[in-house]
């Protein structure tokens, strides 16, 4: 009881609505700066003001700026994602769902900067890539938007008595998963430079494409989170339903991140199958427990969230 109260107290000072909304403020803030410091930028390289190497793939248009205040705001979202973790294992793998479909939506604005306009309707016809993102997110948004409507009619399920222990190992995780991030930010995004820098030195290493930086490593982190809390559930339920539906969101999960390492058109299936996935899984489970819960009319389970 001592553990976990004092586990509680620490999730509650870092995750607490106050601290979340500095978070968010910073990250606004954050944004503007990083929106303004691209700008100038790419006003001081078409100015030809700044020619260092690592800059020679640095987009001229005014458009490419948005990319970085985008990759700011997808950081707060990763954040979320921890304060939702302990809260309910099916909000949390919705937000994956959202943090997902908002990199794929920052690779259009990254696409379109990289334009000519002067011919803009040869790029329209021969990028078919931004065509095929563009459809994939209105249908990642239909998908997750499906996704919550399911969540909402989750029928009730009646919990252990136990139930705040489990809740007391997933606060756990995402305190732990605090300082995890912020390594792997700086690791990823300083690895990232140095690989840029190195690059046009040597002409030879290969860089790691943008999209993927920190995403690539954090998406991997979260299979084994998912994992975890899967095998830890069995302590705690005895729903069949749940279990099935627990792995087919790790499920759900893994081809999030086999993604990353895919060309643009899997990458963008395996994406698309993997919310097609969840939302099927969840649907089924709806119904699967309505009728789950018709057979067994004693004995204790995990709530569904």
């Amino acid at each position: 009881m001592a553990i976990e109260k004092m586990i509680s107290g620490i999730y509650a000072r870092i995750f607490s609505e106050r601290s979340i909304k500095t978070i968010e403020k910073f990250a606004v803030y954050f944004a503007l700066i990083g929106f303004a410091t691209h700008l100038l930028l790419i006003f001081l390289w078409n100015a030809g003001l700044i020619n260092h190497a690592a800059f020679d793939s640095f987009s001229g248009n005014y458009i490419s700026a948005i990319y970085t205040p985008f990759s700011i705001l997808l950081i707060y979202e990763v954040f979320l994602l921890l304060v939702y973790l302990p809260k309910s294992f099916t909000k949390s793998i919705g937000k994956q769902y959202e943090i997902i479909l908002l990199i794929v939506l920052r690779r259009i604005f990254k696409d379109i900067s990289s334009f000519d306009m002067q011919h803009l309707t040869d790029n329209l016809t021969n990028n078919r890539e931004l065509l095929f993102d563009m459809i994939g997110v209105l249908l990642l948004f239909f998908l997750i938007g499906i996704f919550y409507r399911l969540k909402k009619k989750q029928p009730n399920i009646d919990s252990c008595g136990n139930i705040q222990n489990f809740i007391s190992i997933k606060k756990a995780i995402s305190i732990i998963m605090v300082p995890v991030m912020i390594f792997m930010l700086l690791y990823s995004f300083g690895n990232w430079f140095w690989e840029m820098i190195r690059f046009h030195e040597l002409q030879a290493l290969p860089v790691t494409d943008i999209n993927n930086v920190f995403y690539e490593i954090f998406f991997t982190i979260l299979i084994f989170i998912d994992v975890f809390i899967l095998i830890i559930s069995f302590l705690y339920t005895h729903y069949f339903s749940q279990l099935v539906r627990n792995s087919g969101f790790v499920i759900s999960t893994v081809l999030i991140r086999l993604s990353f390492s895919a060309p643009h058109l899997t990458n963008l299936f395996l994406i698309e199958m993997s919310v097609i996935f969840g939302v099927l899984i969840l649907l089924i489970f709806n119904f699967f427990v309505k009728e789950e819960g018709k057979r067994e009319s004693e004995g204790v389970g995990l709530s569904p969230e």
